[in-house]
């Protein structure tokens, strides 16, 4: 063991090679072990050991380390587009701390874009529901989630009568914003050829922007550029973007192209038909110069900027622009999917953001390690933070007379059972003050050594509401020591389940990561689905593995060194995006999902014994009273 005093710092310091933490350091700990060869644990004296959570179906969680010794190399999240304020979009798993997006402000009896800032990026998993608007636009997001409509913000479930009782969508409401985003063109070597063809007949005087993608681009398609006898989709947009660089402009509301030519307005309006995006041709000026403009407000205007990618930005702002504009965002249907998802969540300085096109209220996040200025990758997996007096200071908060005994989860944010709890305990005495001061809890993990303290959470069970799950991604015994070095087998996992499910604790499964051409072999995926049916689990939820920022240059070379036959399939199957093509996803979860039902039909549905879910909370609730839980009053968004 290292302590300060051997390192020769100052109280409270932190230890050489680790930044300045904003918490007092007693001890620097290693151990002469091989499965922590390489770590260091910072073993600190926490202020607080409960964190507030809003927007969750818990108001509380307890995270004993930060940072998890599991050393896993995956993660996962997902696609739904956000409004970046470039009038780009990305998906809101890849979103950072720190990007420009749009958000929204009232202003003169209405709602206007507003570039803001996003302050904080998490993901959690929860019951997903798909809502469809009369336009198209389809959004999945848990039921916590908050649009705005034209009748307030409205949660995406809900009740009329009781605890759940709470605003919330109906085929009444009808959403605010512009709709679905449309998809960005290819720009492959028709778009290309398109670009160019409309910078050169625009004859305008063009931005940087626009020059650096001219010069790029001539690069790779050679003269003439000529409009082709049958321009395909690729084309039009790529011709429609080079000739509004040129000579478009965007400004109070109005989006139009000017040209002196009337065969470039005939080409321009020739192809703003092929993608039916409403204009009108104006009269030629004075000078002969004739403008074809863009009608039907920000809907048209967005759909304009986001099928043809012009190269200058700032021509394409909307800030300050009205939100509302002739569209049908009519709710026609609320449709659960019957299975739990990875969904994110973000912080915006405005309080919400443009989902898909449709207003979204923001939630409010914690800290995680980036808060103690260690690294989120690196330090993540070689440096644990131990608050070794969590369980006192979670004890004296407990008995405060404003403790409401409000539901806490852990295991949200880092493992509470990964494997230096062997050595540090801290979740026995975790558990016995919730379960003394009548608070319900969770417990997300895929430490088999929650299994070390059945005695404990089944007295902590008589008292309260307790659940479990425990990811499995995998039963090739290869694969999971490669993958998953730091952590128990699956099988060791399954066991740990079905020792849960017989003590009494509903105890499900995610299984995650599903990776292409790995794990996701139907034959895999049915046997682990039917072991963890028989192991009782109370939910089996699919994640395919998710490649955003941060983690995809962490796997991809184990990929390439590992499984080289593999690198074209993955090429192919994510194309630069974080997550696999939507069709795999699907056919993932659908497979799984028959599954689940044949493996339950087989061993017994669980939330058929009596034992589980609802049941188990009627049954905790007649022996010791009523539970009553804060409906979540927030969203998570795919």
């Amino acid at each position: 063991m290292q302590r300060l005093a051997d390192l020769q710092r100052a109280p409270g310091a932190a230890p050489r090679g680790l930044p300045q933490l904003p918490l007092k350091v007693a001890n620097v700990r290693t151990f002469d072990t091989p499965e922590f060869a390489g770590m260091k644990f910072l073993e600190v004296e926490a202020s607080t050991a409960l964190n507030r959570v809003k927007g969750m179906p818990f108001a509380w969680s307890i995270n004993p380390y930060r940072g998890c010794s599991h050393a896993c190399t995956y993660c996962v999240g997902g696609e739904t587009p956000i409004l970046m304020a470039d009038g780009r979009t990305r998906p809101i798993a890849d979103l950072r701390i720190g990007d420009r997006i749009y958000g929204t402000i009232e202003s003169r009896a209405c709602r206007r874009y507003a570039v803001t800032e996003v302050l904080d990026h998490w993901q959690t998993v929860k019951q997903a529901y798909r809502v469809i608007l009369a336009d198209g636009t389809s959004i999945i997001a848990s039921g916590d989630h908050r649009f705005l409509s034209d009748r307030g913000w409205k949660h995406v479930k809900g009740a009329e009568h009781g605890p759940p009782q709470r605003p919330h969508l109906t085929t009444d409401d009808r959403l605010i914003g512009t709709g679905a985003f449309e998809e960005a063109p290819k720009q492959d070597a028709n778009y290309r050829r398109g670009y160019l063809h409309g910078m050169i007949r625009g004859e305008g005087h063009t931005a940087s922007e626009a020059c650096a993608r001219v010069r790029e681009y001539r690069l790779r398609e050679r003269p003439p550029y000529d409009w082709p006898d049958s321009p395909d989709d690729e084309w039009a947009k790529g011709f429609l973007a080079g000739v509004f660089d040129a000579t478009g402009s965007y400004s109070d509301g109005v989006l139009r192209i000017h040209n002196a030519a009337a065969v470039v307005a005939e080409r321009v309006t020739s192809s703003l038909k092929r993608f039916c995006i409403p204009h009108v041709v104006e009269s030629p000026r004075s000078n002969g110069c004739r403008g074809v403009r863009v009608c039907a407000g920000p809907r048209q205007h967005l759909r304009f900027f986001h099928l043809t990618d012009p190269a200058i930005r700032r021509k394409c702002s909307l800030g300050g622009r009205a939100v509302n504009g002739p569209c049908d965002l009519r709710v026609e249907a609320i449709e659960p999917l019957g299975v739990e998802l990875p969904l994110y969540d973000i912080t915006t300085g405005t309080g919400d953001f443009i989902a898909n096109g449709a207003i979204s209220h923001n939630c409010f996040a914690r800290p995680t390690h980036a808060y103690l200025n260690l690294s989120p990758r690196g330090d993540f997996e070689k440096t644990v933070v131990v608050k070794t007096n969590v369980a006192q200071v979670l004890r004296r908060e407990l008995a405060k007379p404003s403790w409401k005994g409000e539901r806490v989860a852990m295991g949200t944010n880092t493992d509470p059972y990964q494997r230096c709890e062997g050595r540090y305990s801290l979740m026995p005495e975790i558990i016995s003050n919730l379960a003394e001061s009548r608070t319900p809890f969770s417990i997300l993990t895929k430490g088999t050594m929650i299994t070390r303290d059945l005695g404990v959470l089944s007295e902590a069970a008589e008292q309260v509401p307790v659940t479990a799950a425990m990811t499995i991604g995998m039963l090739e015994d290869k694969l999971w020591r490669s993958i998953e070095p730091g952590t128990p087998s699956p099988a060791a996992r399954l066991s740990a389940v079905k020792a849960l499910n017989e003590a009494g604790l509903p105890t499900g499964v995610m299984l995650a990561p599903i990776m292409p051409g790995l794990n996701d072999d139907r034959e895999q995926l049915a046997s682990l689905v039917d072991r963890a049916a028989a192991a009782g689990a109370t939910h089996v939820t699919p994640i395919v593995l998710h490649l955003r920022p941060g983690v995809r240059e962490v796997f991809w070379p184990w990929l390439e060194q590992e499984h080289p036959e593999l690198v074209d399939r993955y090429h192919s199957l994510y194309r630069r995006r974080s997550q696999a093509a939507e069709e795999y996803r699907k056919g993932v979860t659908s497979f799984v999902v028959e599954q689940r039902k044949l493996a339950w039909h087989r061993h017994g549905n669980p939330k058929d014994a009596g034992v589980h879910g609802e049941q188990a909370r009627k049954t905790w609730t007649a022996r010791s009273g009523a539970f009553a839980e804060d409906p979540a009053e927030q969203l998570k968004l795919l």
